[in-house]
């Protein structure tokens, strides 16, 4: 995955650009750019949907994990979808990527994170799993 700096003003009109969270930065720039839209993650996620559980470091997050975490004032949200860990409509191999991705610093996501698993209640960090 590549990474590109933005300031906020920018990132905000992203953000307002997309119908929902299914909807990447990507797709946003695709769409802007007149670049073919066949190839967005929206059209990838329908291709091959299963309740494929999201696999890292050996710790196995079933499908539908919620994740959260608090940064700088504001509550962020994910959920594992289809193997992976979906956070504002991108998806990351490594917590660590996602909390990156929030933070834009180098963060350890396994101290960065709390989870709930499906059917559960509570919230635990996710570093208490490994």
């Amino acid at each position: 995955m590549r990474t590109i700096e933005v300031d906020f003003e920018v990132y905000k009109a992203l953000m307002l650009r997309r119908k929902s969270e299914e909807v990447s930065f990507n797709d946003v720039l695709r769409e802007l750019l007149k670049l073919d839209t066949s190839t967005t993650s929206k059209a990838k996620m329908k291709v091959e949907r299963t309740d494929k559980p999201w696999v890292c470091r050996g710790v196995k997050f079933p499908h539908g994990t919620e994740f959260r975490s608090h940064y700088n004032g504001i509550d962020y949200t994910g959920k594992v979808d289809n193997g992976a860990l979906v956070v504002q409509g991108e998806r990351f191999d490594s917590p660590s990527e996602a909390a990156f991705f929030i933070t834009g610093d180098e963060v350890d996501g396994w101290y960065f994170w709390e989870c709930k698993l499906p059917g559960k209640n509570s919230w635990k960090g996710i570093n208490s799993l490994r």
